[in-house]
């Protein structure tokens, strides 16, 4: 491509581009331009921040107006020298990556870029690599996990150890202070914050690192399952940990008892709120990261995983003017992600919505958001008693943990407030026992519970990589399906595009229990989980292995999922 055409661009705004191509209307363009009238970004940015438009219309949209190709790099491989005609400096500065030479003419370069108009980067990257540039659009989403793909972990890396040789020579086991001294040093700080920008870009819930006897391990967790994504020299350790005390508010001095901090990072323009526990261990302090955003929490219910009925079923739960709704699950099963939406749902400007957290795991605009704090004499009970007096509409209790604020839930819904809170239990109909367990009369449970929410998640097959076989006996019989017919299931099998695993991303299995008519009696005369079970069953509840499996006969995920999240189904 000549060089002079790209020139000629230059003229084209991406506002008048993205009007042209009816991607946005005249109306929202004036919103985004006052929006970004002295915040210093750029107007794609603010476009999709806002929610105008988002990062692949507007991909299309240069691509169709520039007649530039357009290109997917997930699953794409580059090659290394590629990647070494450009510095990771270069590639970071212009959100640009190399991808290959031109098929046709060996001294062209294609670059996919975010903004193929941006005449400084295409000068750039033709002083650096002395060849003729020609820029394919790609969204800054993708560009950024392939930079960090292809560039941070390698410039981390070598910085890392370069900082660990140099220590080397000064380093005498009992003189640990050192690190600490020189933690703010620039390799340290960068290695934290490229972490945390990688798990996020990876889709991680956690982050681990973990003293090992010869290595540091760090593994991130995505998808509900753990993959070891680094290893660093044990001498980094002191460090690593000494960096994240710091930004995470906690005592740096302290190495002998477990420390728990919060630490806010922008990734990508996305607030994240990280939570930190760090505990000693045989071989140093070990630290775990859990990444939340406020945007992952507060999500559409349509993006929860509910069928059509379910869905229906959840609307008409929320809408009981009081009473209690539980969902119930055990740790990471996406409990906090439905009773924030249902919060979110629920949070208008005529009801006055009052949570009790521990800890407040988002913040929610419009939303009174307390933080169980046990030193200060603050605990769910206590707070309880004083939302009481603060007139609320609808309480949101993180977890009942015990009697206490079991009754105060109970008192709350039967005073004409909804209750919504979470208790970690197998099933819908177990809570009821669990309840009564901790000391809540059972006819007074039979009054105020108006809805049971049991969930597990689970991972998605891979749609790139899933591969189709044949159910054996075993399998039909796990399914209920017809064992004289030929059945197709999925398995996974794992590619580039889902990172070898087989499966991206998850989706919420549910079992919904709706309190009856029917039901309220047998709460009342403390029948068995299994009788509860059974009425609600016939008045059409699907139990989680019955969701799951729906999802495993439409090829959503597999039956290995469906068994670990239905186990004891």
């Amino acid at each position: 491509m000549d060089h002079r055409f790209d020139q000629s661009k230059k003229k084209l705004r991406l506002g008048d581009i993205l009007i042209d191509q009816k991607v946005i209307s005249e109306e929202q363009l004036k919103k985004a331009l006052e929006l970004q009238r002295g915040s210093g970004r750029k107007l794609g940015e603010t476009m999709v921040d806002a929610g105008i438009t988002t990062e692949e219309a507007i991909a299309h949209a240069l691509s169709d107006q520039l007649h530039l190709e357009y290109v997917k790099l997930v699953g794409l491989q580059i090659p290394d020298e590629i990647i070494k005609l450009v510095s990771s400096t270069v590639a970071k500065k212009h959100t640009a990556i190399p991808l290959m030479y031109d098929k046709n003419n060996a001294n062209v370069l294609k670059v996919a870029m975010s903004d193929p108009m941006d005449m400084g980067a295409i000068d750039d990257f033709t002083i650096v690599t002395n060849m003729q540039i020609e820029p394919v659009v790609a969204t800054t989403h993708q560009i950024l996990l392939y930079i960090d793909r292809y560039y941070s972990t390698a410039d981390v890396k070598n910085a890392a150890d370069e900082y660990a040789k140099e220590k080397e020579a000064q380093f005498k086991e009992e003189d640990e202070e050192l690190y600490n001294e020189d933690v703010s040093s620039s390799p340290i700080v960068q290695l934290v914050k490229t972490m945390i920008e990688q798990a996020v870009r990876q889709r991680a819930s956690d982050i681990h690192i973990e003293p090992l006897e010869d290595r540091v391990r760090i593994r991130y967790r995505i998808d509900g399952a753990l993959y070891e994504k680094m290893t660093y020299s044990p001498r980094l350790l002191p460090a690593i940990t000494a960096r994240i005390k710091i930004i995470g508010g906690m005592d740096i001095s302290e190495k002998r008892k477990p420390q728990d901090g919060r630490i806010t990072q922008v990734v990508d323009r996305q607030e994240f709120d990280i939570r930190v526990s760090i505990l000693p261990t045989v071989y140093g302090e070990k630290t775990v990261m859990r990444l939340t955003s406020k945007s992952g929490l507060t999500r559409e219910k349509s993006q929860l995983g509910f069928r059509p009925d379910e869905l229906k079923q959840f609307d008409h739960i929320l809408k009981n003017p009081h009473g209690i709704i539980l969902v119930t699950g055990p740790t990471g099963s996406g409990k906090s992600t439905t009773l924030y939406t249902a919060l979110s749902e629920l949070n208008t400007e005529d009801v006055n919505i009052i949570t009790v957290e521990d800890p407040v795991e988002a913040n929610i605009n419009g939303i009174n958001q307390v933080h169980v704090n046990p030193k200060a004499d603050l605990t769910f009970a206590t707070a309880l008693r004083s939302i009481l007096r603060q007139d609320p509409d609808i309480i949101m209790i993180g977890e009942i943990r015990d009697g206490e604020t079991a009754g105060i839930a109970v008192q709350a819904s039967i005073t004409g407030h909804l209750v919504v809170s979470t208790l970690h239990t197998n099933s819908t109909s177990a809570s009821i026992g669990r309840l009564v367990d901790m000391g809540v009369e059972s006819y007074l449970l039979a009054d105020s519970v108006v809805g049971i929410i049991a969930q597990r998640l689970v991972r998605r097959l891979c749609p790139s990589c899933r591969k189709a076989v044949l159910a054996d006996e075993e399998q039909k019989d796990l399914l209920q399906v017809d064992k004289d017919q030929d059945f197709t299931i999925y398995e996974p099998c794992g590619c580039v595009q889902c990172d070898n695993t087989g499966y991206k991303g998850r989706i919420g299995v549910y079992e919904i229990m709706e309190i009856t008519p029917e039901l309220r009696p047998l709460i009342s005369h403390k029948a068995s989980a299994e009788e509860i079970k059974q009425v609600a069953l016939s008045q059409g509840m699907h139990t989680l292995r019955m969701s799951a499996s729906q999802y495993v006969k439409d090829g959503i995920t597999s039956i290995s999922e469906m068994i670990k999240v239905s186990f004891d189904a």
